[in-house]
């Protein structure tokens, strides 16, 4: 395969992953309203499919390179401690340095002064998504097409149940169902645009590839272990209702 064919694979991907999010907030366009339980039971569903999609797509790929590269197994197991380290590293600094707003979670990171709060939504679903798309991106400029499309899946899946959260928080501000519809939409294609740039990361060395690889998969554990995993557990779903006596 050659490598426009890869960089279309992981454009296309990671742009299929981040429209996820305009079909899960479809429900809003008519009213329809998922039960929070359920909701939640979609994100751990999905939050465990990205976990597994972490390890076997891109940490143990990440070890396999490094292997073959430079010829260890222990320089590739640190390699892959280093590069995991490093994306969860990033992305936590970046979740504390800059100002953003969750929909859900509220207001995080440095103060935001006077920016307008749609620019801290805007800043909060970069740093959710961007990395996520460049995880793809970067599984598919590994070569290893299977790789990609189960990250691409996972993140998918993801993306569905966060949709129509932040469709039916905006319908909560006061926006029109089709407003709502059509931001979550649009909160998908950050995305491909990390896709792209995670192609290019890996096409431009060989031997960097075991770095991002493991890299990638820091940035999606931390996201999965700050965000994904506590928000199935903040609205006291966590655990079946007691019954009845």
């Amino acid at each position: 395969m050659s490598d426009i064919d890869i960089i279309m694979l992981g454009f296309v991907a990671s742009l299929g992953a981040g429209l996820m999010t305009g079909v899960g907030a479809i429900p809003v366009l008519f009213g329809k309203h998922i039960s929070r339980r359920n909701s939640d039971m979609m994100l751990g569903f999905a939050a465990g499919v990205m976990i597994s999609a972490s390890y076997f797509s891109l940490i143990l790929s990440g070890i396999e390179a490094a292997e073959e590269i430079y010829g260890g197994v222990v320089i590739a197991a640190l390699m892959a401690g280093v590069g995991t380290a490093l994306g969860a590293g990033l992305v936590a600094w970046l979740n504390n340095s800059l100002p953003h707003e969750h929909f859900i979670i509220g207001p995080e990171g440095a103060d935001p002064g006077a920016l307008p709060k749609i620019w801290l939504f805007i800043i909060a679903i970069t740093i959710h998504n961007f990395p996520e798309g460049m995880a793809v991106g970067i599984g598919f400029g590994g070569g290893n097409v299977t790789n990609g499309m189960s990250l691409a899946a996972g993140i998918g899946l993801q993306n569905a149940p966060e949709g129509l959260a932040v469709a039916v928080a905006l319908r909560g501000q006061g926006y029109t169902k089709k407003r709502s519809f059509i931001i979550a939409l649009l909160t998908g294609l950050v995305e491909p645009v990390g896709g792209l740039l995670g192609v290019a990361l890996v096409h431009s060395s060989i031997y960097v590839l075991p770095i991002d690889l493991t890299f990638a998969a820091g940035a999606m554990l931390y996201i999965i272990s700050h965000e994904i995993i506590p928000e199935t557990h903040r609205r006291g779903t966590r655990t079946a209702p007691r019954p009845a006596c």
